[in-house]
């Protein structure tokens, strides 16, 4: 019989695989808030720990800036460069990190982000 882990992990990536079927998404992860990674389904040439320590430091640097600012609840940040988006957000366990192409149909991606997100917080 399965533990109740096996079965939290296999669905995390059940999740992740869904995400990544979005047109233009190049991978996507779920990362503890300390970086460490809990599932990842990312393009071959990505790098698992270095996108999950990005994302860790990122979410944490934009939520002490906010905190200083008098802001609460980060739920989400969005990166463009010209080499793709890096879309995260709070996923109450750690942080969704989800990588793209340049152009892509950022309301459809957002949307299945937030599915996700509703996902894993509901597991």
């Amino acid at each position: 019989m399965e533990s109740r882990r096996k079965i939290w992990r296999r669905y995390m990536y059940e999740v992740l695989g869904d995400l990544n079927k979005t047109s233009g998404v190049k991978g996507s992860m779920l990362v503890g808030n300390d970086g460490i990674i809990i599932a990842a389904d990312l393009d071959a040439k990505l790098e698992d720990e270095t996108v999950g320590a990005m994302a860790a430091s990122i979410m944490s640097n934009v939520t002490k800036a906010l905190d200083r600012l008098k802001q609460q609840n980060l739920e989400k940040v969005t990166i463009e460069a010209d080499a793709g988006k890096i879309f995260l957000s709070n996923a109450g366990v750690g942080i969704l990190a989800v990588i793209t192409e340049p152009v892509v149909n950022v309301g459809l991606v957002r949307l299945e982000i937030k599915n996700a997100v509703l996902q894993i917080k509901g597991m």
